[in-house]
């Protein structure tokens, strides 16, 4: 008997309590609040989104007809098709020197530099758009970040047929195909694609500033010094070279180059075959 009174006792209190706090919370106007807002909950729709299909447009892989294994004339005449309506000309016949080879003009036969290889447009009125010219001058230490098919000149090293960063540069800011680019570099010997390089590879495989070698009238590639005997441990460190030499490609070496001290990945590749091989003369690969 004494725990039921207790146990009722208790429930009184309880109730007494939960009756007192109710009355507080209503003289502070909290359940009217509560009701305001559950109000404005039930009456909000849920936002929905709407479900809608995206297209991805696939970008045409850009490979050189040297490993397509294409005729010349139908990649050119695909390409000019496809670039027509962009570059306000149709490319009718152009012709790119294969690397290692001379180029020749259409009237004197006269040997053109490497870095202005013969290209014949019918369309004299060919312009950069606003948008490419714009982006072109953008990073000037760099390789170039607008591709163009026609006018672009392929760097050795890094292979990216891109119009150069130079303000000064007729070619790639005129697009005038028949002055030299000067944002590339053309070996005084053999002209030929293996002296063609751009600032920034020029600069981060070889240590050399490209103001310099423009200023250098007798300036060779690596190609032509090791030929000629001049420092046989100089040699091209294009991962296309350094495989024909049996040799693993460095990759971004640049930064193991210059925490070991080394100015360029050129000087590192040279001192690392002078103590490999140090009576031995390394032969020009072709």
């Amino acid at each position: 008997m004494g725990k039921l009174r207790a146990k009722s006792d208790y429930e009184s209190l309880r109730n007494a309590r939960i009756v007192e706090n109710q009355a507080r919370l209503a003289s502070l106007g909290v359940h009217k609040t509560i009701s305001d807002l559950r109000s404005i909950v039930s009456s909000a729709k849920p936002k929905v989104r709407k479900w809608q299909k995206k297209e991805y447009v696939i970008t045409p892989v850009r490979r050189s007809t040297r490993f397509k294994g294409t005729p010349l004339s139908s990649s050119l005449a695909s390409n000019s098709l496809r670039r027509s309506n962009r570059l306000r000309g149709k490319a009718i016949d152009f012709e790119e020197r294969e690397e290692g080879s001379d180029s020749y003009s259409s009237e004197g036969k006269e040997k053109r530099p490497a870095n202005a290889p013969l290209v014949m447009i019918d369309d004299a009125s060919l312009q950069l758009s606003p948008e490419d010219s714009s982006r072109r001058c953008n990073r000037k230490e760099g390789r170039g970040s607008v591709y163009n098919s026609i006018c672009g000149i392929c760097c050795h090293f890094c292979r990216q047929k891109t119009l150069c960063a130079e303000k000064d540069c007729k070619r790639c800011g005129n697009l005038d195909v028949n002055q030299p680019c000067i944002g590339k570099t053309d070996c005084s010997v053999c002209h030929s694609s293996n002296g063609v390089l751009c600032r920034a590879c020029l600069k981060i495989r070889y240590g050399e500033e490209l103001e310099e070698v423009r200023e250098n009238k007798e300036w060779m590639c690596p190609h032509c010094i090791e030929e000629k005997g001049i420092n046989p441990y100089w040699i091209c460190n294009s991962s296309l070279c350094l495989k024909n030499r049996k040799m693993t490609p460095t990759g971004i070496a640049i930064y193991r180059a210059r925490e070991l001290g080394y100015k360029s990945v050129a000087h590192l590749l040279m001192d690392e075959l002078q103590r490999k091989n140090p009576s031995r003369l390394m032969i020009c690969c072709k």
